[in-house]
């Protein structure tokens, strides 16, 4: 049999694991995202000597690296004082007809379906120091975006 057609071991054929992507840029979080962050690598922490499958040990072990580098870098925001759109503050906004409330977070804290938008967003990047009765350009549109109301 020619040795092209060989295979040593199903191990070689197996696809490989790769880290847990870290956003680039700063890691900027609210005090919820930095206390979300803990709970993780705590939850983590806790199962790591409870599992015994080395598959499930070694995504644990992946796991507890990404949020243990995400901890680590960590950049705790100050509060915003709503005079303009800011990291960890709330915001009104109508865009396309439409009246949204989203909170402007950290990558990790993010999560656009509860209106949790990250500040690495478009959108956010989009409004961001704005002021309310504001309207600022979108997607190449001029004034598609009317930022309302700002809170804490």
């Amino acid at each position: 049999m020619s040795v092209a057609f060989r295979r040593e071991g199903d191990d070689e054929h197996m696809e490989p694991k790769f880290e847990r992507p870290i956003p680039p840029g700063p890691n900027r979080v609210t005090a919820r995202g930095l206390a979300m962050i803990g709970a993780e690598l705590a939850r983590i922490e806790a199962l790591i000597p409870t599992l015994s499958d080395e598959a499930a040990i070694k995504v644990a072990r992946r796991d507890h690296r990404y949020w243990s580098t995400r901890q680590s870098s960590a950049e705790l925001m100050p509060l915003a004082d709503g005079s303009k759109v800011a990291f960890g503050c709330t915001v009104t906004i109508r865009h396309n007809g439409q009246t949204r409330t989203i909170t402007i977070v950290g990558d990790d804290e993010a999560d656009p379906a509860a209106g949790l938008l990250s500040f690495t967003a478009p959108l956010v990047r989009a409004i961001m120091d704005a002021e309310a009765g504001e309207l600022v350009d979108f997607a190449g549109r001029p004034d598609a975006v009317e930022v309302i109301e700002i809170m804490e």
